[in-house]
């Protein structure tokens, strides 16, 4: 598994402490992009959190996911979560070392008070004092929120003081990306009231060792959800329901429960669980089974196999503004592209980070994440499969077949209703579930005179 080693650098530890206003957290930050460029200690906020209890719990859910693995648990490992501004919230991301699962709080305008909430993204210091700290937070009493350095400190810092060195696989990278792909694709398919919510998700197991890697389904039944043992007309999929532990830290704050999956076919599904709380959101997106992260589920793939998405998605990133709700149509507008290709350049932009996907706003927002998350792209083995394929002359095409020479096989990859498949093994096991496989792909590049040779951008 290709990764590199992600440089944090703080200015110094993020940490809870007194002040003349009373109880403040400092929320230290590192090197991230804002709408001035560059910057290694961006600034968000400073103000006031009108529930500091429950967005205490809320982030220490995040930083839960970013340091569990849910399956084949080893040492753990952790990238800090990551935070962005965007006028009139605060979104905190993360994503689990076992790439299967992705969690965000979004802190909305009401959830936030007495200060400006600027734009801008970047990674976030959330370490072991302060999560005991952030633990024993408890009230309603007034707690001061900033996220930066002080403002005297921004034109003082001289370096920083603090740094942390963290593995970045690059198949965390391609799931943070899958993980928003897929939710674009999903529905709301029930609503449970505070009190069913409650009972339903403390009626999940918690198992401390691996999860299990069989899915379940749940069916809405007026206002709960009813388990059920096989897929059944209007089920929902619960895969590894063990890994929604992390919302057991809000629930007592929770006024309901929203479920969005995409309707199912009787295959195992991705599925987002989200919980309402006052001036926020907590939500968690489970990969299809938790022994398989979103890295290999293939669906930015066919975005990422044209030449015209890269140029469109290099054309629709300048219009962006870090906005918390991003209008397609809109971008069309102002681009003179076609609301579908705008949106497969949203697609496209969100493999490189710069874009996420808000459920509840049923809408892309705005963010830059503060890596090299082009590197996913590069390194993505069956997109650099197909491109090799397809520059070396092993697609013959037919009027509705192709033919493609892998090895010592040949494949035909046929077209149906815009749809391409394979004689070979992967579409025989998945039937597109996952994807494109290798060989339809690189058709697909030839068609699209989009050629590119070894994998080379």
């Amino acid at each position: 598994m290709t990764r590199s080693v992600q440089a944090l650098a703080y200015a110094r530890p993020s940490a809870l402490h007194s002040s003349q206003a009373g109880p403040l957290l400092g929320l230290e930050t590192a090197g991230g992009l804002t709408p001035w460029g560059a910057e290694p200690h961006p600034r968000f906020f400073s103000g006031f959190l009108t529930s500091p209890a429950i967005a205490a719990r809320g982030l220490l859910a995040v930083a839960d996911v970013a340091s569990t693995r849910y399956y084949q648990r080893t040492l753990p490992s952790s990238l800090d979560p990551v935070v962005t501004g965007n006028g009139d919230r605060l979104r905190f991301e993360s994503f689990s070392g076992c790439c299967g699962v992705y969690a965000r709080l979004d802190v909305l305008q009401e959830g936030l008070d007495g200060g400006r909430t600027d734009h801008g993204t970047t990674n976030v210091d959330v370490n072991n004092p302060l999560r005991d700290a952030l633990s024993r937070i408890s009230g309603d009493d007034p707690l001061h929120l900033r996220v930066g350095p002080e403002e005297m400190a921004v034109t003082t810092l001289d370096g920083p003081v603090m740094e942390k060195k963290v593995p970045l696989p690059d198949r965390w990278l391609r799931g943070f990306a899958e993980a928003q792909v897929a939710s674009a694709g999903f529905d709301l398919r029930a609503e449970l009231p505070a009190a069913e919510a409650v009972r339903f998700l403390r009626s999940l197991p918690r198992s401390s060792g691996n999860a299990s890697r069989g899915a379940r389904w749940v069916v809405p039944a007026g206002k709960t959800l009813r388990p059920t043992t096989r897929p059944v007309a209007g089920a929902v999929c619960l895969p590894g329901p063990e890994r929604l532990v992390a919302l057991q830290r809000v629930l007592r704050h929770a006024t309901s429960l929203r479920v969005y999956g995409p309707v199912g076919d009787g295959a195992a599904t991705a599925s987002a669980w989200e919980v309402v709380l006052p001036g926020m959101r907590l939500t968690l997106t489970l990969s299809p089974d938790a022994a398989r992260g979103f890295s290999g589920e293939g669906g930015v793939l066919d975005a990422l196999a044209t030449d015209d998405a890269a140029a469109d998605a290099e054309l629709v990133s300048v219009l962006l503004a870090w906005e918390p709700r991003i209008d397609p149509a809109d971008l069309a507008a102002q681009s003179g592209l076609t609301v579908e290709r705008v949106r497969a350049a949203l697609t496209r932009l969100g493999t490189a980070g710069r874009v996420g996907y808000d459920l509840a706003d049923a809408a892309y927002f705005h963010r830059e994440l503060p890596y090299d998350a082009d590197r996913a792209e590069r390194h993505n083995p069956r997109l650099v499969a197909a491109r090799q394929l397809a520059g070396s002359g092993a697609v013959a095409l037919g009027t509705d077949m192709a033919a493609v020479t892998s090895g010592d096989h040949r494949y035909q990859v046929r077209e149906k209703d815009g749809v391409l498949s394979c004689t070979c093994k992967w579409w025989a096991d998945h039937r597109g579930r996952r994807g494109p496989c290798k060989h339809a792909l690189a058709v697909r590049m030839v068609r699209r005179g989009a050629l590119v040779a070894g994998g080379a951008r």
